[in-house]
């Protein structure tokens, strides 16, 4: 496997980087934090990447796409990660695209997907239902009645939830909670009665909800893949996910290292540049040395994601677990030696920490995924 972008990835990538500096820096997060903007995100912004193409880059090109697989979506998130740069690319352009083009009946990728490429829907994932990720402990009841399945239950901590246009959700045709059979996934216009969506407030200023559903009515035809077969495609979601979020978590943590870096090549303290003192020179040492894994790390999964590789899911809990831990690590040590002023508001860096709080957390965490790996591998 060779972990060297390609000539069309490298072209996205670089597109991305100018894009997010000159259209999304920071300054545009910290103005729909402080407008208590309803989507947190900016409409005029997702159509820019829409016209790029962004949206469509998981769709095949007979819906409208460029088909340019994983490695080109994650390396746009990693460049719109170090701006910290609010989209519904994730929840749609991964997320649902992948899921649509991947589990979808033909009626299903003809109605959808073109709507995403032009982004004229967005959509949202929807599977746990306590504050620990586990899709096997899924609870919510999708019964069969009068040829239509009746959903019930709850959903919680969903990524856009509070904007998409569709959720697909992970409800339980069979079974009891943690059994990995009986499980379905389902396309949910939001649009029906007796739903209820509520908007959370989390430390890093971005869209979710928690979403309860009350009898609502779904038809066969609204079924993502097959009966009783969603336990294998939400795993198969989940995993080009969390290689697609590592991306960006690396991109939080390239930003945040070379804002430190440049704060110790400024800051004097005892009438020196604290860049000089060995003790913050081996501690910058080590965040270099474990960002550079984790690029291998991000790298090696999103070109598997793309070879069709048998390894997927320990690439994908291995890509997880590595940028969790540095986006940690990172996190930490550029609040600590900016000292104090790292987490006043005046800031950037802090919203860095608090972007990795919350996204260390999306689709597992390092603790999580070091269990799954090691369960995977034999362990």
């Amino acid at each position: 496997m060779k972990l060297i972008l390609n000539e069309e990835q490298q072209f996205l990538k670089d597109t991305a980087k100018n894009f997010a500096e000159e259209r999304t820096p920071v300054n545009h997060f910290r103005s729909l934090r402080d407008d208590n903007d309803s989507k947190l995100w900016d409409m005029d912004i997702w159509q820019e990447m829409v016209k790029l193409g962004w949206s469509g880059i998981l769709i095949p090109e007979e819906f409208g796409g460029s088909n340019f697989g994983v490695a080109g979506i994650s390396v746009i998130l990693q460049e719109c990660g170090k701006t910290l740069t609010p989209s519904p690319l994730f929840a749609t352009g991964v997320l649902g695209a992948h899921a649509i083009t991947h589990f979808g009946t033909e009626e299903q990728k003809n109605n959808y997907l073109p709507k995403i490429v032009s982004g004229e829907i967005t959509t949202a994932i929807a599977i746990d239902e306590t504050s620990h990720h586990d899709p096997l402990k899924t609870n919510m009841s999708a019964v069969l009645k009068d040829d239509a399945y009746i959903l019930n239950g709850k959903k919680v901590f969903v990524v856009d939830g509070a904007s998409a246009d569709i959720f697909i959700v992970l409800a339980r045709t069979s079974g009891n909670s943690g059994d990995n059979t009986g499980l379905t996934l389902f396309i949910v216009e939001n649009n029906q009665p007796n739903i209820e969506v509520t908007k959370l407030s989390m430390a890093d200023s971005r869209n979710y909800a928690n979403i309860s559903f009350s009898d609502v009515v779904i038809q066969k035809e609204d079924i993502l893949g097959d009966v009783e077969a969603g336990g294998e495609a939400i795993e198969n979601i989940l995993d080009i996910g969390r290689i697609a979020i590592s991306a960006e978590m690396l991109g939080n943590a390239e930003a945040a290292f070379e804002s430190t870096i440049n704060y110790l090549k400024e800051r004097k303290q005892f009438g020196v540049l604290i860049g000089t003192f060995q003790a913050l020179q081996h501690r910058a040492a080590e965040m270099f040395c474990e960002l550079e894994l984790t690029k291998s790390s991000v790298m090696a999964a999103m070109q598997g994601a793309d070879d069709n590789s048998n390894e997927l899911q320990r690439l994908a809990s291995l890509a997880k677990t590595i940028a969790g831990e540095t986006l940690h690590l990172v996190s930490n040590e550029a609040i600590q030696m900016h000292g104090g002023i790292g987490v006043t508001d005046e800031y950037d860096l802090g919203f860095y920490l608090k972007r990795a709080r919350v996204v260390e957390q999306i689709f597992g965490s390092s603790k999580f995924h070091t269990e799954r790996y090691a369960n995977i591998s034999g362990f």
